[in-house]
């Protein structure tokens, strides 16, 4: 797998996003293709392909990607009627882009189980 994504793309601002956050670990952008009515996805700027990828050294950037999560939370007003957090691994988790990303998605009550029968189609 190249370390070259979409994602990278985005970071590098080679292509354009609608991004919401960002300091010197991570970055945050609206998800083109929403769930929810607040759907973001905040990824570390460091490439890392899965979790299956998180180490020791860069284990740090995980939790941050959560610290800025509550953040977000906070800051958009849906910290107290809550939110859902997914970061998917690989294909038969629905990983479609391989560099680690946390799915935030708010504004709406979420069901559970929150999978369905069809896969989602790569991007």
């Amino acid at each position: 797998m190249s370390s070259e994504t979409i994602f990278t793309k985005i970071i590098n601002r080679e292509i354009p996003a609608d991004i919401i956050y960002e300091d010197e670990q991570a970055l945050a952008f609206r998800d083109i293709n929403p769930q929810a009515p607040f759907h973001v996805l905040i990824i570390p700027k460091t490439a890392i392909a899965t979790i299956n990828d998180v180490t020791e050294e860069n284990a740090h950037l995980v939790g941050h990607l959560y610290v800025v999560a509550a953040k977000l939370a906070k800051e958009h007003g849906f910290a107290e009627d809550g939110y859902r957090v997914v970061m998917n691994c690989n294909d038969h988790g629905g990983q479609t882009v391989y560099h680690l990303h946390l799915h935030v998605l708010a504004g709406k009550e979420m069901g559970w189980p929150p999978y369905q029968n069809t896969k989602k189609v790569p991007v």
